[in-house]
């Protein structure tokens, strides 16, 4: 079957009433703008096929390009952009709101979830994480296929381009630090070693025993996308791990150190100009992703990992704490002399 057709058949299916709420990619509509640019070479084609024959020379016909095609220039790529900002954005709310009441405790747990209409149904949980976890690869997928077919009717190498761009907005989909929450949410809540099938033929698993621990997502078409679970400023698996803007994944105090901010502190009080360890992006500490889920995750797969790591933060910030208190001690004695 067809991408387009399966699309349509996910858009219609049992999770329509989902959809409704929240964007999605235009798939349809998207092709058949293609459709018209395509229509376009053709007859720029024909005509520059007409005027070698007349002129007698073997001249090629001229490619339709992205840059000569006011279709895709007033439409394509900044409809794209804006159902893919839509789409993380839905994203983002909904994992937040998921979490909030999936980590809350107490009184407060119980009262959440009644005023969300959950009461205590893990099931109606469950479901809705699997329900946003098909949301996004549908979605990803359709953006993945409508830019292949993008290139091939421009010959050009702009719908890759526009994926990189995606990248750098921070909106490209499967890179989400949102959906490893999901996944570690899902495996959390099944409490399954090895993974569980979720619908669709894709299923997250994780390993943490191999060299390079990773939490993996198998998507419909049988390929992989791998989220690596090493700190690259430690080199050890994450512990209270944080997702900068950018995407990259560290442990908190990791991530303060290389932000120069103490650990009690937190990275939201990072300096703007604070740049990524890796990518070496600026302003991506103030707007960083907690991982609560995945740090539940570890907590409950590597115990033994989990309880020395968090006893080494803890001497740490007690440390960091009483140089921190003492040098105000310090500076306020001198400036009261």
């Amino acid at each position: 079957m067809k991408f387009g057709e399966t699309f349509t058949e996910y858009l219609h299916g049992e999770q329509e009433r989902f959809l409704v709420k929240c964007s999605h990619v235009e798939y349809k509509r998207l092709k058949q703008v293609l459709k018209s640019c395509k229509s376009c070479r053709a007859l720029q084609d024909s005509s520059s096929n007409e005027e070698s024959h007349v002129d007698g020379s073997d001249a090629v016909a001229p490619l339709c390009q992205c840059e000569s095609c006011s279709l895709c220039d007033q439409m394509f790529f900044s409809e794209l952009m804006k159902e893919s900002s839509e789409i993380s954005g839905f994203l983002s709310s909904r994992v937040r709101r998921l979490l909030h009441l999936d980590l809350s405790k107490g009184l407060q747990k119980y009262v959440l979830r009644l005023s969300h209409c959950f009461g205590n149904d893990q099931h109606a949980m469950d479901q809705e994480v699997r329900m946003l976890i098909n949301y996004v690869i549908m979605n990803a997928l359709a953006i993945r296929k409508i830019l292949k077919k993008y290139d091939k009717v421009h010959s050009s190498k702009n719908g890759r381009n526009f994926k990189t761009k995606l990248q750098a907005e921070h909106i490209e989909l499967l890179q989400s630090p949102w959906l490893i929450e999901l996944g570690a949410f899902y495996i959390n809540s099944n409490g399954s070693v090895g993974g569980d099938s979720i619908e669709n033929s894709h299923q997250f698993s994780f390993d943490f025993s191999s060299a390079q621990p990773v939490l993996t997502l198998v998507l419909p078409n049988s390929m992989k996308i791998e989220y690596n679970l090493i700190c690259a400023i430690c080199l050890d698996i994450v512990f209270n791990p944080y997702a900068l803007s950018c995407g990259h994944l560290f442990c908190k105090a990791c991530a303060c150190s290389a932000a120069s901010v103490l650990i009690f502190e937190g990275l939201k009080s990072a300096p703007p100009k604070s740049k990524c360890p890796i990518c070496r992006e600026v302003g991506v500490y103030r707007n960083s992703v907690h991982m609560m889920e995945l740090d539940l995750l570890l907590k409950n797969r590597c115990k033994e990992y989990w309880k020395e790591r968090l006893h080494e933060e803890r001497a740490e910030m007690v440390k960091q704490s009483k140089e921190y208190w003492e040098s105000q001690s310090k500076l306020f004695m001198g400036f009261g002399n």
